[in-house]
């Protein structure tokens, strides 16, 4: 008889799954309020850290430079009617007492970079990385002619290749 009883039959009741949803969105916002409490500093700081006063900032002084201007330098690249052309300027860092001796020798780097220039293939000029390569090798020709300790840096300000 309790094989055709209908109560019996009937499936059993299912389990609501909404506890389940409740957790899970508590989780997810107590995970999301312990992160914006530690990335903002609200939670595990160290206590001796302090902020930096604006007065305790020691600014560097400048080095004792000056800059020389160089003339602008027209290369005419390769032969023929197709022939290019390179616009170069660029300025000389120099230490401060040496700027009139670098002055003077001027000519003498104009000189020592139109020929160095002069004797660079153009595909090479082409090359992205080419004025890191040539900048450097240009710096080593005038710090050759000025003496060592003149010149510092070579400021390339104008590199147009047409």
């Amino acid at each position: 008889m309790a094989e055709n009883d209908p109560a019996a039959q009937a499936a059993p009741a299912r389990k609501s799954k909404m506890p389940l949803f409740a957790g899970l969105g508590a989780m997810l916002l107590l995970g999301a309020g312990g992160f914006f409490a530690a990335y903002s500093g609200l939670i595990l700081t160290a206590p001796d850290s302090a902020p930096v006063a604006p007065e305790s900032v020691v600014v560097a002084t400048l080095p004792d430079i000056a800059f020389v201007p160089m003339e602008p330098l027209v290369i005419q690249l390769g032969t023929g009617t197709g022939a290019r052309h390179l616009l170069f300027r660029a300025q000389l860092e120099v230490a401060k007492p040496y700027q009139a001796e670098v002055i003077l020798l001027l000519p003498r780097v104009m000189d020592v970079l139109n020929g160095y220039l002069r004797a660079v293939e153009v595909a090479e000029l082409e090359d992205r990385s080419a004025l890191i390569r040539l900048r450097a090798q240009m710096l080593r020709r005038v710090q050759i002619v000025t003496g060592e300790g003149r010149v510092r840096d070579l400021l390339v300000t104008e590199f147009v290749v047409n």
